[in-house]
């Protein structure tokens, strides 16, 4: 208790003083004694020192000109004994002839420079600056003013100067040093995680070069075999005569490097890998050239090998693009295996590649399968009583063989693809057609209903059409402007969302009148998209310049909001339930991943700066128009153009008949294939395929 009890007091008794009851009063008795004189003299000290601030401030008020409360500058001097700044009172006296002060009747020829005072000043100044200069200064103007200094007090004063300036010097060398050090360490760093990520990639490739020469052996040695059998078909009665002829004429290289490759192949253990892999292409190869080029029993494509350059030449354009993607595919799938805790081995396909190799022999094999877009298809969206041509929107319906165009001219007309690609322009004829209220913006056929089709228009209607009867079956008038954008819910037929610029995007059903759900949004509604694996979740293109990624279930904010654009987003399109594709006015198209809430991609090459010229998707490429009069065809792993075609003016006489002041408007690709229908500002429309 005695020791706590010590420790206690000792703790507190700094902030709470105490007396123990055995102790007598004589302690702070003293204790107070000795402390009074310290107070009385704080005491007096302050006293003095308001004392100084008073005469200090009664200075100040004596050399404060009365005209303008300043320190005067050039004082002069009244006749009634007053002193004003010059200028001051040679201004007051323009106005009136008498003293400020005292009124007594004043002309210039009354006043004298005050000679005395203005050195007062001058010598006031010099000592307020001197107070306020540092030490440096101090010591310099003490100098330059002749202060008399001896010659060992000089010499002490060097010589702490120079002390101070080694150790500055010093402290600034370290300091330097301690800088470079640092950064030194830095970039050693990370250049040590650029050699092992170089490492790690070298090692990639040499795995996948392993795994590719492997296939092709494995190829050579199974065609090989197929030539073997399909000569030994030709003339069973005569096969083993044939072998000694064509051995004799030096063309029976085939059935012997297959043999022999064959055996080799059994005998494997027994030979280093490293000379039969080396090998085995090249002899392969050069074998397959000499029967080609001396039997003409295999029949081989005449294009094949200009179709071949042009993919190697493809690849060599893009090489950097291509190469970025491999890299970036092949980390992904070995973070992946990683996290499972899966060695490579056990996720390799049946040909023994990698899944980041196979992902990326996917993107290899469609990027450089085509290189054009080329017509196969085209017709007019004008006619003779409606001058407005620009088509805003196309869409293809559940099955792909129609596809209905709608735009500023007021009309729905929906055409059957087949006949506008087999028969000639001038014959061509919408099957159905439809009148509406308003200029159009946007169409979305439901993908379950056949039949049905869904507008929103430039007065905020958005309107469901059953287009067999060419009537409409729903009608929605909640928004209170231009509704741009609308679309079905593909999990859930009756279901629909449109977007606004009264900044609300809101949901519908085919069931009942009024909207289920509206979201207030901040700024103008662009666009609005169903995610195509869940009806919950719905991307929203704003004029904010951002993505807004809502969960239906919680509207109270988005739950990803994906930043990048510079400018309006115009455009939203998934290509799949992870892959989300916008496009702004800022001229680029950006892909995003909504499960892990990243960027993967932006893509350059187009130009859009304030027209909506259309953005259509698949499961591999992206289409969008440009104000160029182009359309670009992007495959979603590299970021610069796979394709495009330029419109060209019918007519003839357009100054501007190559580019003009047209641009693309709208543009939709056909499902599962490599045509995209496209249309323009004039209203021309045009079925584009990916062709070599």
């Amino acid at each position: 208790m005695g020791l706590g009890g010590d420790r206690e007091r000792t703790s507190m008794g700094v902030l709470v003083p105490t007396v123990n009851a055995g102790e007598t009063s004589a302690a702070p008795v003293v204790a107070i004694a000795e402390e009074e004189p310290v107070v009385a003299e704080t005491e007096a000290v302050v006293v003095v020192k308001e004392e100084v601030k008073a005469e200090a401030e009664t200075e100040d008020k004596d050399i404060l000109c009365p005209i303008c409360m300043q320190i005067i500058k050039d004082a002069f001097l009244t006749a009634c004994g007053h002193s004003y700044c010059y200028m001051c009172i040679v201004t007051h006296l323009q106005n009136k002839s008498d003293c400020p002060c005292c009124s007594h009747y004043l002309t210039t020829n009354h006043m004298y420079p005050n000679f005395l005072l203005n050195k007062l000043l001058m010598k006031r100044s010099a000592r307020q600056m001197a107070k306020s200069a540092t030490p440096v200064e101090q010591l310099r103007q003490a100098i330059q003013q002749g202060c008399e200094v001896s010659v060992k007090e000089l010499d002490n004063l060097l010589t702490l100067l120079i002390d101070k300036k080694r150790k500055m010097e010093q402290e600034e060398a370290e300091t330097n040093l301690q800088i470079l050090l640092e950064f030194l360490q830095c970039l050693k760093k990370q250049k040590i995680d650029e050699l092992n990520e170089i490492q790690n990639d070298l090692q990639y490739i040499k795995e996948d070069i392993y795994a590719v020469e492997k296939r092709r052996i494995e190829l050579y040695r199974t065609q090989g075999r197929y030539q073997a059998k399909m000569r030994s078909l030709v003339d069973d009665s005569s096969a083993m005569t044939v072998r000694p002829l064509l051995r004799e004429k030096g063309c029976g290289a085939i059935v012997y490097s297959s043999v022999n490759s064959q055996e080799q192949g059994r005998a494997g253990t027994s030979q280093p890998r490293n000379s039969t892999d080396a090998r085995a292409p090249r002899n392969s190869q050069t074998v397959q050239w000499k029967d080609d080029s001396n039997s003409g029993s295999d029949s081989q494509d005449p294009n094949q090998p200009a179709k071949a350059l042009a993919r190697k030449r493809r690849v060599h354009a893009q090489f950097n693009e291509l190469q970025d993607c491999y890299l970036q595919k092949r980390r992904y799938w070995a973070r992946e295996s990683q996290k499972q805790g899966e060695r490579v081995a056990n996720i390799m396909n049946k040909e023994g590649y990698s899944a980041g190799l196979e992902d990326f022999q996917s993107v290899l094999s469609t990027f450089t399968r085509y290189s054009r877009l080329r017509v196969v298809a085209e017709l007019r969206h004008s006619d003779l009583f409606h001058s407005a041509n620009i088509v805003s929107s196309i869409e293809f319906d559940r099955d792909d063989e129609l596809f209905a165009t709608a735009g500023v001219s007021r009309r729905i007309k929906v055409f059957e693809f087949s006949s506008v690609v087999n028969e000639p322009a001038d014959v061509q004829c919408p099957v159905v057609e439809m009148s509406t209220r308003s200029k159009l913006s946007c169409l979305s056929w439901n993908k379950y209903t056949k039949n049905n089709l869904a507008s929103s228009d430039y007065e905020g209607i958005v309107t469901v059409w059953d287009v067999t009867t060419r009537q409409s079956v729903m009608e929605y008038e909640e928004h209170e402007k231009r509704a741009w954008s609308v679309d079905f819910c593909r999990t859930e037929p009756s279901m629909l969302v449109s977007g606004s610029d009264d900044c609300k995007v809101k949901v519908w059903s085919t069931r009942q009148e009024a909207s289920v759900l509206t979201i207030n949004m901040k700024a103008n509604i662009c666009s609005v998209k169903c995610n195509p694996g869940s009806s919950a979740h719905v991307a929203v293109g704003s004029a904010d310049h951002h993505v807004h990624y809502y969960d239906l279930r919680n509207i109270s904010q988005p739950l990803y909001i994906f930043s990048g654009h510079r400018k309006a987003v115009s455009y939203v399109k998934f290509l799949s339930n992870n892959e989300l594709a916008s496009a702004s006015t800022d001229s680029t198209l950006r892909l995003w991943d909504v499960k892990e809430n990243v960027p993967l991609r932006t893509f350059r090459g187009h130009t859009n700066e304030k027209n909506f010229v259309g953005l259509t998707v698949n499961s591999e490429y992206l289409a969008c128009g440009s104000e160029t009069n182009e359309v670009f065809v992007y495959h979603k792993a590299i970021s610069k153009p796979a394709a495009r075609y330029r419109f060209v003016s019918d007519d003839q006489n357009d100054p501007d008949r190559d580019m003009g002041s047209f641009f693309i408007s709208a543009v939709c690709w056909k499902l599962d294939s490599p045509t995209v229908v496209t249309a323009n500002s004039q209203g021309t429309i045009k079925a584009l395929v990916l062709a070599t």
